[in-house]
């Protein structure tokens, strides 16, 4: 689906990416993890055509992002964090926009409408950010690009709607497609994504699946001394230490993401010696 070779990308004397490599397959959610400003929105940009790289290589079934082509484009859309929407009502941006994707779904995006629980007579200007913010959602699930890039797109979302969102996402993958999710709130994420790849500095530090990390690290509240030495990453609770070790017994126990990620940032060379 997508394959990542090589990539080296600069914003003038700033370099982001030196040699990153990725492999994206269609039929899953990946969480693009990493605090802001790390190269998360660089990488989407660059998959979507809207950056090219210096040198290296991306292809998306075979495409070229950078060639702009109809073809690639009808089949890729992206929810930027930043957008701008102009003041006409949703239907009005589906009139003039879903032309341009030949499998855009009219029942579906009424569906998300509705599911996210929008004004659908209100011209976009006159929604809060929240609320421009699903639109523009519930129109990129509802033209059914093979592609589906996000990011941030929790942020602006209350509690409720950040439940929405989940249940949504979930409902709109098929083998066929492939969603990014990229966002540094990764409790956001839980229960949602297929596999993580947590970006810093421009480096991946961190890419392996879901069932990966389960089968491989053990999460869970421990008050034994010893146990918590011997952990992987350890935490104060309001229960006793919340720590990560290695799975050595395939105990089948709850992954903390949140957890997870800060692990990761703080020292990975732990966490990853779990998987060598």
């Amino acid at each position: 689906m997508i394959s990542i070779k090589n990539l080296h990308f600069s914003y003038k004397r700033k370099k982001i990416f030196n040699g990153l490599n990725l492999d994206l397959q269609a039929g899953y959610i990946y969480g693009l993890l990493g605090k802001n400003g790390t190269g998360k929105s660089t990488l989407l940009r660059n998959i979507s055509g809207h950056l090219f790289p210096d040198s290296g290589s991306i292809t998306v079934s075979g495409e070229t992002p950078q060639k702009r082509e109809p073809s690639f484009l009808q089949e890729v859309f992206i929810v930027a964090e930043e957008f701008f929407l102009p003041n006409i009502t949703p239907a009005q941006l589906v009139k003039y926009n879903a032309v341009f994707y030949p499998k855009f779904n009219h029942e579906q995006f009424s569906r998300y409408m509705n599911e996210f629980e929008i004004p659908v007579d209100n011209t976009i200007q006159h929604m809060s950010y929240g609320q421009k913010k699903k639109v523009l959602i519930s129109f990129g699930l509802a033209c059914n690009t093979s592609l589906l890039l996000m990011d941030e797109p929790t942020n602006g979302l209350d509690i409720m709607s950040k439940s929405q969102f989940r249940k949504v996402i979930a409902g709109a993958l098929d083998e066929k497609k492939c969603i990014i999710i990229s966002t540094h709130q990764v409790k956001d994420l839980e229960n949602l994504i297929d596999r993580i790849t947590i970006i810093d500095e421009g480096k991946i530090l961190f890419d392996q699946t879901i069932e990966q990390i389960t089968q491989k690290l053990q999460f869970k509240i421990s008050f034994d001394k010893e146990e918590i030495q011997q952990a992987l990453y350890n935490e104060d609770s309001l229960k006793g230490n919340a720590i990560i070790s290695k799975n050595v017994n395939g105990e089948d126990t709850r992954l903390d993401l949140e957890m997870l990620y800060k692990a990761i940032i703080t020292d990975r060379t732990k966490i990853q010696s779990a998987f060598n």
